[in-house]
Order: C-alpha cells, then sequence, then structure tokens
C-alpha cells in the first residue's frame, strides 16, 4: 500500500488524526489535571455515564478497566431516560462530544430533574449550556473532530477526575507507560508496509470477510465493542463481538450450519496475559473448535506492564486495522452519511 493509494480514498485525513492520538491522550491529561472538583466520595453510591457512539465508548473503556478498583457500581446509559436507581447519590456523568446528542441532552435533564450530582465533558453545545446554566462541573475538551477520534478526550479527564474525588487510586505511572507505548505504535502502524505492520496484516485479512472479535469479559469486553464500532464507522463493513465464558454458553453451538459462510470469517481472539486461568484455558479450546470450521483465526495480545498500556495497545491497534480496511474497500473513513441522514430525518418529527 503507499501513501498516494491512502490520500486518494482518506478525503478528510483521518490518517493524521489517527496518527496524532498520543499527543491527542497527552493532552487530554493535561486537561484532567487541571480539574477541580469538590464532589467527594463518601457522597456517592453509584456512577452512571451516559452517551452514545464515541462519547460513550470512553464510559465503556473506564467502567472495564476500573472494575477491579471501584468500589460502586459503574453503569454506562445509551438511552434519553435514566435508570430508576439514579438519585441524589449518584454521580451522572454527561458525555456527549459535540453537546448536542438529542439522547444525551434528555438524560442530562433527567438526571438535574432528580438532583443527582452531575459531571460533563464536552466541546460545546447544549451540553455545555445546561451545565453553566446549573453551575455544574465541566470539562472543556477541544472540538472539531469526529467523536470517534476523540476517544483521548472522552476517557483520560474522566480517569483523573475520578481520582481527584478519591474513588481510585492515581495512574500517572501507568498513564505514562501508556502514552510511551502509543508513540511507539504511532511510529510503526503509520507505515503502510504489511511486511512489518500487524494493523495492515490484520486488514488484509479482514477484507472481504465478516469478522468476529472473542475477549475475555474481564477488561477487554470493551475493547472489542470499540473494535465494532470502529470498523462499522470506519471501513463500513461488519464486525460481530463477543465475550468468553459468556459465548461457550451459547453462541459456540452456533458455528454449525451455515459452514460455507462459517468456512470464510474472520476470527480475532484478544488474548491478555492476567485473563482468568479457566479464561484462558476455554479460549484454547473454542479456538480448536471453530479452528475445525474456519482457518482464518488470529490471536491479539496487549502490550505492555500495565493493563491500561495493554488495553489501549489493543484500542489503537483497532483504530488503524479499521483505517486500513477502509482504505482497502475504497471507503473514505471519515464520513458516516447514514447517521447524517438519520439524524436529519429525526429533527423532521420533534
Amino acid at each position: 500500500m503507499t501513501f498516494e493509494e491512502i490520500y486518494s480514498v482518506d478525503k478528510s485525513n483521518m490518517y493524521n488524526l489517527i496518527k496524532d492520538f498520543p499527543n491527542q491522550v497527552r493532552d487530554a491529561v493535561a486537561i484532567g489535571k487541571s480539574l477541580k472538583l469538590r464532589m467527594k466520595a463518601r457522597q456517592l453510591e453509584n456512577i452512571v455515564l451516559t452517551g452514545l457512539g464515541g462519547s460513550a465508548i470512553g464510559g465503556d473503556l473506564l467502567r472495564s478497566y476500573l472494575a477491579g478498583e471501584l468500589k460502586i457500581p459503574f453503569f454506562v446509559n445509551r438511552n434519553y431516560t435514566l435508570p430508576k436507581f439514579v438519585g441524589p447519590n449518584t454521580l451522572v456523568i454527561v458525555s456527549s462530544y459535540s453537546g448536542n446528542t438529542e439522547e444525551t441532552n434528555a438524560a442530562h435533564k433527567e438526571a438535574m430533574r432528580r438532583r443527582a450530582k452531575v459531571l460533563c465533558i464536552s466541546s460545546n453545545g447544549v451540553t455545555e449550556k445546561l451545565a453553566k446554566s446549573k453551575r455544574t462541573p465541566f470539562i472543556k475538551i477541544p472540538g472539531g473532530l469526529p467523536p470517534r477520534a476523540a476517544l483521548g478526550f472522552s476517557f483520560f479527564p474522566l480517569l483523573i477526575a475520578l481520582s481527584k474525588i478519591k474513588l481510585i487510586t492515581p495512574k500517572s505511572k501507568d498513564v505514562n507507560e501508556t502514552i510511551t507505548l502509543l508513540q511507539e505504535k504511532a511510529d510503526e502502524y503509520a507505515a503502510p508496509d504489511p511486511a512489518g505492520n500487524r494493523a495492515l496484516q490484520l486488514a488484509e485479512r479482514l477484507r472481504g470477510r465478516l469478522g468476529v472479535v472473542y475477549s475475555s469479559t474481564e477488561r477487554f469486553d470493551a475493547v472489542s465493542t470499540r473494535w465494532r464500532g470502529q470498523i462499522a464507522e470506519n471501513a463500513k463493513t461488519l464486525v460481530f463481538n463477543h465475550v468468553l465464558p459468556e459465548m461457550n454458553h451459547n453462541e459456540l453451538v452456533g458455528w454449525k450450519v451455515l459452514k460455507d459462510q462459517l468456512r470464510e470469517m474472520q476470527v480475532l481472539f484478544f488474548r491478555d496475559k492476567d485473563d482468568h486461568k479457566r479464561i484462558q484455558r476455554r479460549m484454547d479450546i473454542t479456538k480448536h473448535v471453530i479452528g475445525e470450521v474456519t482457518g482464518h483465526i488470529d490471536e491479539v495480545w496487549g502490550e505492555g506492564r500495565s493493563t491500561l498500556a495493554r488495553i489501549f495497545s489493543l484500542v489503537y491497534l483497532g483504530d488503524w486495522v479499521s483505517y486500513y480496511l477502509a482504505i482497502l474497500n475504497g471507503e473514505d473513513p471519515t464520513p458516516v452519511k447514514v447517521i447524517d441522514y438519520l439524524k436529519e430525518e429525526l429533527a423532521k418529527v420533534k
């Protein structure tokens, strides 16, 4: 693949947005460090992050990453309404990159009516206006990006905010390791040479095939969700995802009837050294079972010492895979015309 081929397809320069992600994380960390928050952990019984799409995936990753540390429940809400348990002792994080996501704004207003403790993160729009009108804590992040390309801004300021509230311990060491690793991977994945570029290799494996991503429930469920969303939006094609051990109790049986289709499916197993030992054994057996049906199977291991680094190594790899798959498909990765159409149609009816 040549840069000429890339730029003939990538009209809006998604390439540079992905390549610059390590710098985005640095900027996001600086935003988080500048925050001044008065609320305290003892005031909170649960956390609800409400958002959609690229604004919600940061919440998914936070929930997954912090599952072993947070002592209160963390729920990600993707709806116009909030769960009934939300009340004065709930921290509702309103995450809307544009500030104009209608579902999120509706949930935001409901959180205010229920007198929940609200923390907003946005670049602009109604979310910022509502926050300022109620003097709600507000994290201002830079605008002008596709929301899916702003994951650093939707994740790292909130990670630091939760440590300032003293819900979690500070993660400075792990954050620094993550940034260093991301920069190394940016240099590696930005060169479109399939001989040494794992992202391009996986994109070529996925080209023309329906993909399935399997991960453990702990820590990496949100990573597989991120891959699914990125490949859909950037490459304009489908990948499905599921988690172990749950898929061993249902989906595994489905690898039988549609043999012609199953034979051409590309399967990716996300592996991690800290996965539960029984999950690791289940993955080995599952890989063997599926290998009887399709030969298109790859294992993808997270890189890094800390869990945070390993999570983001896989997230970042997925972003590049989705990008190169878009180029191979002849699809400009930035536009999402069908979503724009849906919003325009919804705007006609209030």
